[in-house]
């Protein structure tokens, strides 16, 4: 199996990369971070992986990113899966501040995603076959005026996989649409801990699955599903009076 991992420096992407290992699994891994890149690329060679090559990008340049898809060719001739995990969790009071803070926030966590799904996409299209497999957020779900400059650019990504799964019925190409809560990573350390945040590993079981199982839009943890029904279906007279 040939796993392309963009992204792959986030804790939910190492802890998934870490459940694929098997003695025929081949990665390209894809991240800004060479040094952090170079230590889970030794991590997968221990843990048994056939192969690991890495890349160095700088996945909020958007017109880097074609070439980036070249290069990922020229090291995996054909990609079974293709995860897309990178992303920022900007400061909502900067961003509505800024102009440019709030552009930066979502090319970080939604014009990058599109256009790599765009490309990539293509190229699963006409090997006709693969995984396109994309971290988004419950976030995308509903704007909550806490957050709602990240949860637009998920809820961009989100909407973009829904016309490219339907695009893309019957091609055997697989689009998932991976929707977390609160995951305990390094991007949200700062962050007070309840009872509703899950650990990287516990998600990164959750996508394998998903993967494995061919589903098109997965929750994780699985409760989350309910919570976002229940705050979408909200009147919009009382939503806009809560403080979320």
């Amino acid at each position: 199996m040939n796993y392309v991992i963009i992204g792959a420096t986030s804790a939910i992407a190492r802890a998934t990369a870490r459940l694929w290992v098997q003695s025929d699994a081949r990665f390209c891994l894809v991240a800004r971070d060479e040094e952090a890149l170079l230590l889970i690329r030794d991590d997968l060679d221990a843990r048994g992986a056939a192969s690991v090559d890495t890349l160095v990008a700088d996945l909020i340049d958007l017109d880097s990113l074609e070439g980036l898809i070249d290069a990922i060719r020229e090291k995996m001739a054909t990609i079974d899966v293709a995860l897309i995990a990178h992303g920022t969790l900007p400061d909502q009071a900067a961003s509505q501040a800024s102009c440019p803070a709030m552009l930066s926030a979502l090319s970080a966590n939604g014009l990058s995603h599109v256009v790599l799904l765009t490309l990539l996409a293509n190229v699963l299209e006409e090997q006709g076959s693969g995984t396109l497999a994309v971290i988004t957020s419950v976030a995308g779900d509903r704007g909550r005026q806490s957050n709602y400059i990240y949860g637009s650019a998920k809820a961009l990504v989100s909407t973009f996989l829904a016309g490219l799964r339907n695009r893309l019925h019957g091609s055997s190409v697989h689009v998932l649409d991976i929707r977390p809560g609160f995951v305990d990573t390094p991007m949200t350390s700062h962050l007070k801990k309840g009872p509703l945040w899950a650990r990287a590993e516990k998600v990164a079981e959750g996508i394998v699955q998903a993967v494995s199982r061919k589903r098109d839009v997965v929750y994780l943890p699985g409760f989350w599903r309910l919570i976002m029904l229940v705050i979408r279906n909200i009147p919009e007279v009382v939503f806009k009076r809560l403080q979320l």
